[in-house]
């Protein structure tokens, strides 16, 4: 008997029958499964498809129309909005009258008007001073200048002249020893600025503020020079100066 007979069951025999028979019941679940699965995959994608039928390119793409055409009447509201505003700018602002209101303002136009008077002087040497004075006190400075201009601003000054010099954004006051340089000339006191506007207007406030209150204290003590006159007409001349201008210019 051959020792390996018994290694494989010939072909026809019960053993191979029944390796057969095993083979096909697997084969056969195995299929079942497969089609179960492909089944449930299958529906599982058509339900996806039918819940988010909303997600679908094509209406991304109609989403992208929507927002578009909103994006457009919004854009068109805006600019309906500006053209709104700018008419409305242009009603309210008269060209030339800002054109001569910003001349005034620079100093670039002669002009004339009622207005005020404020002259100051130095106060004359004592025979003896106060004991908390000194002689810096009896002398007028910058500071005293600025503030008679500033209050006279204040007050509604449409247009300001110190020492018959047009006052503009580059007037210069300085105190050089005893004497006073404005736009690069000294001057000795008295000194005289002069105001255009409403000359009790004007008066009141700057007599209401605290620098010129507290100068008026050293006019009382030490004789300071102090004169305020009302002018029905003041007339200023246009700055001189070279003033122009590289990178400023009018908006617009």
């Amino acid at each position: 008997m051959s020792p390996h007979r018994h290694a494989s069951a010939p072909q026809g025999s019960s053993g191979g029958r029944r390796r057969g028979g095993r083979y096909s019941f697997q084969a056969s679940v195995g299929l079942g499964v497969v089609g179960l699965l492909a089944g449930l995959m299958f529906s599982t994608s058509a339900g996806l498809a039918d819940d988010q039928s909303e997600r679908q390119p094509e209406n991304f793409r109609d989403l992208v129309r929507v927002e578009s055409e909103r994006l457009a009447e919004t854009n068109a509201d805006v600019v309906a909005l500006r053209e709104e505003v700018a008419a409305l700018l242009e009603e309210q602002n008269d060209p030339a009258e800002a054109d001569e209101l910003l001349a005034h303002a620079s100093g670039t136009t002669a002009v004339t008007g009622p207005g005020l008077l404020v002259r100051l002087d130095d106060a004359p040497t004592p025979v003896q001073l106060p004991e908390w004075a000194s002689p810096d006190d009896l002398v007028v400075h910058q500071q005293d200048l600025e503030a008679v201009m500033n209050g006279l601003w204040a007050g509604g000054a449409e247009a300001l002249m110190v020492q018959g010099h047009r006052v503009t954004m580059t007037t210069s006051v300085r105190c050089v020893g005893n004497v006073l340089l404005i736009d690069g000339a000294t001057y000795s006191p008295p000194y005289e600025i002069a105001a255009i506007g409403d000359p009790d207007e004007l008066e009141e406030t700057l007599l209401s503020t605290a620098p010129i209150q507290i100068y008026l204290q050293y006019v009382d003590a030490l004789n300071l020079g102090w004169q305020v006159r009302a002018e029905e007409t003041i007339e200023m001349p246009a700055d001189e100066s070279n003033l122009s201008m590289e990178y400023a210019s009018v908006p617009g």
